[in-house]
């Protein structure tokens, strides 16, 4: 299938697939004359692809998925371990930010006690 019809397939655009097969992401397709030919495992990596954006991969990330791989089967192995890595990386994020959210719900407690001993204050007689 042609580009357009890959990149309808995938839920990609074909400015996409041109630049995947330029950072080395795809595989560069068979030629028909001038025209690129993609393949249905062409289809399934550019739906892997934007699937891993989609969950918080970067490209950079996907390179290194994706190294070596020649249109073959996707090497789990690595993106299992990606994977791994990445819920690792959420689950410190989530620790993080709930830390941040505790921090913020005690802070803008200090300020309504604040403002209520401020407000006290002013409406007592000097």
């Amino acid at each position: 299938m042609y580009i357009g019809k890959a990149a309808q397939r995938s839920g990609t655009t074909i400015k996409a697939i041109r630049h995947y097969e330029a950072i080395g992401l795809l595989p560069a397709p068979r030629r028909q004359g001038q025209y690129r030919v993609y393949s249905e495992q062409s289809v399934e990596l550019l739906m892997f692809i934007k699937c891993a954006q989609q969950l918080g991969f970067k490209l950079k990330e996907l390179q290194e998925i994706l190294h070596e791989h020649q249109g073959d089967t996707l090497p789990w192995e690595r993106a299992d371990q990606a994977i791994a890595n990445k819920k690792h990386e959420l689950a410190v994020q989530i620790i993080t930010l709930q830390k941040m959210q505790a921090g913020l719900l005690e802070f803008e407690s200090q300020l309504k006690n604040a403002q209520e001993r401020c407000t006290q204050s002013q409406a007592m007689p000097a």
